[in-house]
């Protein structure tokens, strides 16, 4: 009974097996060949399935590769197109509405003929806090957008341009004032960055010691002197300094072209270089030096026009007395220190060289300090001798314009071979 049993269970399994093997080949049909295997583990049944594809479905699969490519190669021929169609609207007003902008500059293209009596070119516009942008029917109608740059609105001048990522060639266009022949209105500017480049000079040859202040004030004074601004005050509003170079920045484009004329200007022992920054575009300035600008105003063929009685000769004494200060080396020169009072009490002379020695030793490595006695060549002043020039010129940076017993200190630079030969008169 048992025997029949297991076999009527074997017979069972193999009919199950060939129904369900049609059943596979009908539903994948005569192009998928399909090969069950039966596996006997631990008592149980696993069928395992192996798929063999004809050439037919790898040419579909090919096919779904090329539409997928085609689908991202248009996408991004939709992006660049939608980028060659947007443009920049710099320098809104606060508060500008994108309704408002946007029918303005609609009917400003209309007025000068840059699309048809009855088109709208401009299809969207997004408003920032200070800037926009806007979007074109078509590329060709963005170009001829481009005149619109310089157009007056509530009281500002627009900025219209490309966006910083469009990559395609440039077009020629005009401002909306050779368009139109309408003035740029008074005090306006049309494009803020180019307008600061022109006011914007480079000077060359400075040393470390040479601060902001000390740069704008004697540049400032010296254009001053001989009539180079065209309104009253320094001409010179910022100063950034940067190692052996600085830049200076004028009040107007017209004092920036004038101060070219401070080219080779003595000051600390070395010769200014005055000239345009690397940015500058523009054409070449016809300008003179220095030296050709002094001899012109001491000749009294060039008149200081914005300056007040005396000053003129005043800044001249200064330029003159920049001029002379000695080279940079390795000893300064501290001068409105001491009284000759300071330098009679032993114990007294003794305190000051030691102070000296404390707090001047902090800008760099102190060689030696000589402090003249009252009745030598040099009493009240101080001559510290550093170890290198770099750190001369930290003394005197930090020494300079400081306040000692109520009196101001002046430190310069002095003589090393004076120095050596105990010079100090």
């Amino acid at each position: 009974m048992l025997i029949m049993l297991s076999v009527d269970i074997v017979t069972y399994c193999c009919l199950v097996f060939f129904l369900f093997r049609r059943r596979m080949a009908k539903s994948f049909g005569a192009g998928r060949t399909v090969r069950v295997q039966v596996v006997t583990r631990t008592s149980s049944w696993f069928l395992r399935m192996s798929n063999t594809l004809n050439p037919h479905h790898l040419k579909i699969h090919v096919s779904h590769t090329q539409v997928s490519s085609d689908i991202l190669k248009n996408a991004q021929q939709a992006a660049q197109e939608k980028i060659n169609r947007e443009l920049f609207v710099g320098n809104t007003p606060p508060g500008t509405s994108e309704m408002l902008l946007l029918q303005f500059l609609n009917g400003a293209m209309r007025r000068v003929n840059l699309c048809g009596p009855h088109e709208t070119p401009i299809l969207n516009c997004r408003v920032n806090s200070k800037f926009a942008f806007i979007e074109l029917v078509n590329p060709e109608m963005a170009n001829k957008a481009l005149n619109l740059n310089g157009i007056p609105f509530l009281g500002a001048v627009l900025k219209v341009s490309r966006p910083s990522k469009y990559a395609g060639p440039p077009v020629p266009t005009k401002t909306w004032q050779e368009l139109t022949g309408q003035a740029l209105p008074a005090g306006a500017v049309l494009d803020a960055e180019q307008e600061k480049i022109n006011r914007e000079l480079f000077v060359g040859n400075t040393t470390p010691e040479m601060t902001e202040q000390m740069l704008r004030e004697f540049l400032g004074n010296a254009m001053e002197q001989v009539g180079l601004n065209v309104m009253a005050g320094n001409p010179i509003t910022a100063c950034r300094v940067s190692g052996k170079f600085a830049f200076i920045e004028l009040r107007t484009p017209q004092e920036a072209a004038n101060a070219l004329n401070l080219n080779n200007i003595p000051f600390m022992g070395t010769q200014l270089r005055v000239g345009r920054p690397s940015k500058w575009n523009g054409p070449p300035d016809n300008h003179g030096n220095w030296e050709d600008i002094l001899a012109k105003y001491m000749s009294g063929e060039l008149q200081a026009g914005n300056t007040a009685p005396g000053q003129g000769a005043a800044a001249m004494h200064a330029a003159a007395a920049a001029a002379s200060e000695p080279a940079p080396s390795r000893v300064v020169e501290l001068q409105n220190m001491l009284s000759d009072d300071d330098l009679v009490n032993e114990e007294e002379y003794n305190d000051i060289m030691e102070d000296t020695r404390e707090e001047c030793g902090q800008y760099g490595q102190l060689v030696s300090v000589i402090i003249p006695r009252a009745g030598e060549p040099g009493a009240t002043k101080i001559f510290l001798e550093y170890s290198s020039n770099d750190d001369a010129a930290k003394a005197i940076k930090g020494l300079q314009g400081r306040t000692f017993d109520g009196r101001r200190v002046q430190a310069s630079y002095f003589d090393e071979t004076k120095f050596a030969k105990k010079e100090f008169s």
